[in-house]
């Protein structure tokens, strides 16, 4: 996607990105790919779209492109499938991961995309929309690309349901409220309002499905979430000077007690072009 259309965040823009940092991000994507709690939502998400073999599938902001491989796998050699995603960088590699199967990888920006009307069976987009400037300019255009009668799958985050225990609630309602914008997507909202943008796009046979993400330690919530990751460079910390020390001293604690939880939905929805 064009800078001018994205939300300015190390993810959004990673080509602007130092070479250190776009290693740093480009694995970090990765992780989130191997992680349980992503795999779960993501096996929601492909029992909800149910990919038919032959398929012509778009994965709109496909990173890595792990998730265009798998559903490579779904459509079979009689289908294809486009991973599109707006970094030259993340498409670069996902080149050197491609393993020979019938995905086709371009950059391109899912607010405008460079394809026909009516062209895929159906779309996949992860944890796009959170970033774009427009959500309801990005599913037009998913929606534009998409046949009569395909299907449409969109999954993203409600940042607002993130909630920890085992640390001093005060502190990390300030360390939570603090990043809202800033470690995390400014459209703090965009899982749960998903539904009600298919709805009003007037698609068909919309549903809609949050899945609740347990992270019961901080290793594990480290590859989700930004602000339990002590890699995260201390200078994108919007926090004032001590409360991230504070924080991350808590979250050890809580570690190393076994009590430390958190916890974030994720919503997939999926609809009917009409």
């Amino acid at each position: 996607m064009k800078p001018a259309q994205m939300e300015r965040t190390p993810f959004s823009d990673l080509d602007s990105q130092s070479s250190e940092m776009t290693t740093m991000l480009l694995a970090a994507l990765e992780a989130m790919g191997r992680h349980p709690e992503i795999r779960r939502v993501r096996r929601t998400a492909m029992e909800a779209l149910h990919p038919e073999p032959g398929a012509r599938l778009l994965d709109a902001g496909s990173g890595a492109g792990d998730v265009s491989r798998w559903l490579a796998t779904k459509v079979g050699p009689a289908g294809e499938v486009i991973a599109l995603d707006h970094s030259a960088a993340t498409i670069a590699a996902a080149l050197q991961q491609h393993d020979g199967s019938n995905v086709h990888y371009l950059t391109g920006d899912v607010c405008a995309m460079k394809l026909p009307a009516d062209s895929v069976d159906g779309v996949w987009c992860e944890r796009v929309l959170q970033h774009v400037t427009s959500a309801d300019a990005a599913i037009t255009e998913l929606i534009r690309v998409t046949r009569p009668g395909g299907r449409i799958c969109l999954i993203d985050t409600d940042w607002e349901s993130l909630s920890f225990d085992g640390v001093p609630p005060r502190l990390a309602a300030r360390v939570v409220q603090s990043s809202h914008g800033k470690l995390t997507p400014k459209h703090l909202d965009m899982g749960r309002t998903l539904r009600r943008r298919l709805v009003d796009a007037h698609l068909t046979n919309v549903t809609a499905t949050p899945v609740t993400c347990l992270f019961s330690d901080p290793a594990s919530a480290a590859v989700v979430l930004p602000m339990v990751n002590p890699s995260v460079p201390a200078e994108t910390w919007p926090t004032p000077p001590g409360i991230r020390a504070k924080w991350f001293t808590q979250v050890e604690a809580a570690g190393t007690r076994g009590d430390f939880l958190a916890v974030l939905t994720i919503w997939v929805v999926t609809a009917t072009v009409a």
